[in-house]
């Protein structure tokens, strides 16, 4: 059953027995002989008359749904109706908890995101010339870390953020030098969380999806950081990665993870998954856990045009030490949903 929930409904028809949109169950009884319409009660009587019409249309991003069955709100207690068991894949979607609310798009921001797009497109094709021309002495004395090419990236990715707003970072003091390999962990809640983590200066090995890699002068500069590639659907893909993942460590670089696997639609943490603390833990490196709050409002998921006003905070956490998976994983977790508790 295909449903979209206005968050302003209030009520419902008396002939359902309880509300349509309660989280506290999955089945909906629906009358056969009567439309189902869900609609602000303010236009409850319009839905009636058009349910009679089998009409279906959509008003502001809210899906109206009619059966193409005649309507009578006098035979509500008809003996002789029958009702319908169906279940809805989006039971409580409707409930406050379960909705994140969409801000208006203004001018101001649409504007803001395509003078950050010029900025950062510029300056990436004057610095992809110096990455190139580097690149030789790189592969030649540094291999593994390629130090050089990640003070580019930081040096690209701080001029693309500057203008636009500011990053407070707490922690800095947790950070390990350079030339320890850990691994690194965050929260994902925004296509803005790489600049921000290019910000920092620290040369890790990020994983991304093999299609990026096409993008000229983006993707250019990727191959020649050593970013790991990943096909998602793939497991051959997924297991290759790892086996990348785990030998770039042994060599003594970092890499970094985003545990959650994609990007955060409505700012909440994501359950983790344990690829990441399986490398730290058959390898017997640190995982330095990285809280990023403020990312996903300025920039968020789905809306990669826009660029709204607000400030960035990113909490760098103690390294943590372990041999087992599953406990490195709670633990890096709780620690992130911890700080983004107390900042919220």
């Amino acid at each position: 059953m295909d449903v979209a929930s206005a968050p302003g409904v209030s009520s419902h028809p008396p002939y359902y027995s309880k509300p349509i949109c309660s989280s506290q169950s999955s089945l909906i009884r629906i009358p056969i002989n009567k439309g189902c319409c869900f609609a602000r009660s303010s236009n409850l009587i319009t839905s009636l008359h058009a349910a009679s019409r089998g009409v279906t249309r959509r008003t502001s991003g809210v899906q109206w749904c009619y059966r193409s069955i005649r309507f009578d709100p006098f035979k509500v207690n008809d003996k002789n109706s029958r009702t319908v068991t169906v279940r809805s894949d989006l039971s409580g979607a409707a409930t406050p908890e379960s909705t994140y609310p969409e801000p208006e798009i203004k001018l101001s921001s649409r504007l803001r995101g395509i003078c950050f797009c010029l900025v950062a497109g510029v300056s990436a094709i004057v610095l992809i010339v110096l990455m190139i021309t580097g690149h030789p002495f790189v592969l030649l004395f540094d291999r593994y870390r390629r130090k050089f090419h990640h003070f580019i990236a930081k040096l690209w990715a701080s001029i693309s953020i500057y203008p636009f707003y500011k990053t407070d970072i707490q922690g800095l003091e947790n950070l390990p030098s350079s030339d320890t390999p850990c691994v690194y962990v965050s929260n994902h809640q925004s296509f803005l969380d790489i600049y921000t983590l290019l910000s920092l200066g620290q040369s890790y090995k990020f994983i991304s999806k093999t299609g990026i890699f096409v993008i000229p002068v983006i993707g250019w500069a990727m191959s020649m950081m050593g970013v790991v590639p990943l096909k998602r659907m793939d497991p051959r893909s997924q297991v290759d990665c790892l086996k990348r993942c785990m030998e770039l460590v042994k060599k003594g670089a970092s890499v970094f993870f985003f545990p959650e696997g994609t990007r955060s639609k409505d700012g909440r943490l994501g359950p983790f998954k344990k690829g990441a603390f399986t490398i730290a833990a058959k390898t017997g490196v640190p995982v330095v856990p990285i809280t990023l709050m403020g990312t996903g409002k300025i920039m968020p998921t789905g809306s990669e045009g826009i660029l709204n006003h607000g400030d960035v905070r990113v909490i760098i956490h103690k390294p943590i030490y372990g041999s087992k998976a599953d406990l490195l994983c709670d633990e890096a977790r709780n620690k992130i949903a911890e700080s983004m508790n107390l900042v919220s």
